[in-house]
């Protein structure tokens, strides 16, 4: 068996990519009839970061049913962190077609993999189901994932500030942390962008060193389109309880 053909700009020696593939290579062995397709992505698929041993490799392995191959696990590998991903094809396309206000942080696994084996192109399946839902998908849907991103956001940036008052400095700032994340992928479904991790994420939204107050602001900012746009955060109790 062969080992993976490394994304443009990576070094073939790599010690990433040479336990990606000998773990693809395991796999294919060990469960030969449950396996369909084996990936890697996050940065290693992208190509451009700094590498290292000791960075991290995304595997995603396909099994044509789902329960079959081995199961989720996590492994550092001579100094590399593994996280294996091990989803059954059908599960992951329906994944890959839905729209949830997670999006912006699960898109890039559907959109930027690198095979490091898949004979039948399911991996060009899965980035054309994720692209075509994208596609159909409708403004209000965006505009409703937002909305409910929003809110853990929101609770976020209110429990960060209380903590502050508190001066729970470390707690606050673990809080504050994940308004900004929350902030980050509201304004990804807002402007459908996906991002390659949760750093990307905020990096890239401008939020990565906002402060308590600037968070607040942006917050703020992102109800008010959402009410323009038909998706208000406050509503009623009948609000809550409609199906």
């Amino acid at each position: 068996m062969t080992g993976p053909e490394p994304a443009a700009g990576v070094d073939p020696d790599d010690p990433r990519w040479q336990v990606a593939g000998r773990t693809a290579d395991a796999a294919r062995r060990r469960f030969p009839a449950d396996i369909l397709a084996v990936a890697v992505h996050g940065p290693l698929a992208h190509g451009d970061d700094d590498g290292g041993g000791d960075a991290e490799v995304g595997l995603l392995l396909v099994t044509y049913r789902a329960g079959g191959g081995p199961v989720p696990s996590s492994r550092r590998i001579d100094g590399v962190l593994v996280e294996l991903t091990v989803t059954g094809a059908d599960d992951h396309l329906r994944r890959a077609r839905t729209l949830t206000p997670r999006w912006p942080l699960t898109a890039d696994r559907y959109v930027t993999t690198v095979a490091l084996y898949d004979p039948t192109g399911w991996l060009r399946t899965l980035r054309d189901e994720h692209l075509g839902r994208l596609a159909r998908a409708r403004p209000a849907e965006f505009s409703a994932a937002a909305r409910d991103a929003w809110y853990p956001g929101w609770a976020a940036h209110a429990r960060a500030a209380r903590l502050a008052e508190w001066y729970e400095t470390d707690q606050a700032l673990v809080m504050l942390a994940e308004a900004r994340l929350a902030a980050a992928t509201v304004n990804g479904l807002l402007s459908r962008t996906y991002f390659r991790d949760p750093g990307d994420a905020v990096r890239r939204t401008g939020l990565a060193g906002a402060d308590m107050t600037e968070v607040g602001r942006v917050l703020t900012g992102q109800a008010e389109e959402l009410a323009a746009r038909g998706r208000p955060v406050d509503g009623t109790v009948d609000d809550l309880l409609t199906r």
